[in-house]
This record gives C-alpha cells, sequence and structure tokens, in this order.
C-alpha cells in the first residue's frame, strides 16, 4: 500500500498544509455542486462558488493561469446560472431544461473559439509556454467555458462538454501534481454522464429531476 499511496500523494510532501487543506474543502465543495447540478437543484451555484474561489486562490499560487481564468469564469457564471435557474417562466414553473438551439451551437462555437484565443494570448503575454501541458490548459478551458455557459442557461448539452473536458483533465491534473483534483475530475466525469442520462430521461418526460 506505501508504494501507492507515495506514487498518488508524494507530490504533496513539498506543499504548504494550508495548500493541501484548500484544496480538499476545494474539491469537496466542487463534488457537491456537481451532485446538485445532476438533481438540477440550485444548490449547484452556492456549493460552486466555494470551490471555484478557493480554486481561483490556489490556481494563482501555482500559476496555473489557464485553470485559474476557469474558475474565475466559473464564480462568474454561477451568479448569472443562480439568477436564471431561479426565474419563472409564469407564476409557477422555473425555467425548464431544453436542446440546444442552432444559435446556441453558434454562439458555443463563437465561446469555444475566443476562449482558446484569449487563453493562448494569455500564456503568450506571460510567457508561460514552458510545458506541452500549457496547450492542452487552453483547449480545456475553452470546453469549461462553452459547458458552464450552457448550464447556465439549462441546456442539455452541457454534460456533453463536462465530460470530454473532465476525461481530458484527469490525466493532466495528475501529472500536474494535484492528485486530489484529478480525483475529482474523475468523480466528475462520471457524475457528468448520470447527469447527462437523468437531465434526458427528465426533459423526455417533461418534468423536473427529483432527489
Amino acid at each position: 500500500m506505501q508504494p501507492i499511496f507515495d506514487f498518488l500523494f508524494q507530490q504533496y510532501s513539498d506543499y504548504p498544509t494550508l495548500y493541501i487543506v484548500l484544496e480538499i474543502i476545494a474539491v469537496i465543495f466542487g463534488f457537491l455542486s456537481v451532485w446538485y447540478s445532476k438533481q438540477e437543484n440550485i444548490l449547484v451555484y452556492p456549493t460552486g462558488i466555494v470551490s471555484t474561489v478557493i480554486f481561483v486562490y490556489l490556481l494563482w499560487q501555482w500559476q496555473l493561469l489557464g485553470d485559474m481564468m476557469i474558475n474565475f469564469y466559473y464564480a462568474s457564471m454561477s451568479i448569472y446560472g443562480w439568477y436564471v435557474w431561479t426565474r419563472k417562466v409564469d407564476a409557477v414553473h422555473f425555467i425548464p431544461i431544453t436542446k440546444t438551439s442552432q444559435k446556441e451551437h453558434f454562439w458555443s462555437l463563437l465561446i469555444f473559439v475566443g476562449t482558446w484565443l484569449f487563453t493562448f494570448g494569455v500564456y503568450e503575454y506571460f510567457d508561460k509556454w514552458n510545458h506541452w501541458t500549457a496547450y492542452i490548459d487552453t483547449v480545456t478551458t475553452a470546453i469549461f467555458f462553452v459547458g458552464m455557459w450552457l448550464m447556465a442557461r439549462k441546456k442539455l448539452e452541457n454534460w456533453i462538454y463536462w465530460i470530454i473536458g473532465d476525461i481530458i483533465s484527469v490525466p493532466l491534473y495528475f501529472y500536474k501534481g494535484l492528485t486530489f483534483t484529478s480525483l475529482q475530475y474523475l468523480l466528475f466525469t462520471v457524475i457528468a454522464i448520470y447527469g447527462y442520462k437523468t437531465w434526458k430521461e427528465s426533459l423526455s418526460s417533461g418534468g423536473h429531476v427529483t432527489s
């Protein structure tokens, strides 16, 4: 067991205890946020804000600029999503789950390309092209930006972007030495698959997800 433990967590030997504790807290709240999203529960946003704000601080310390921008964007979009999810379409019903329209697919493409170019420019400006992970970081940043935008608008396809981004992030974060965060994205992948299935069933039945 010791070799396995060393393989997974040895990179934390030089980390300040505060950083380790904050990462664990952020992972727990991040897990709760994704779980609440699957359940179509408004708590997705307050729990997500706690997680992302902590990660913004940690990723700034680790100089992972693309990842930091993702989480800053998450925190901002969580406020927008919180508003959309609590807005009623009539006296009784809240905004329902819907499929992405052709216009929204077009906007998704624009957000993806715009985010990728912006992230690329940030890495270029700060001269952070010091590892191949930086190039992947620009792509995952763009994927997650689109996923968060679609989730805030309660679009079924948001889960597809989360699944793709999460799968890429599992080995990426482990390689970066962030084992807890890597395990978080592994759980995110599983939840996102079930989230897509749950939202699709809810859309087909014309109802809402139940806890």
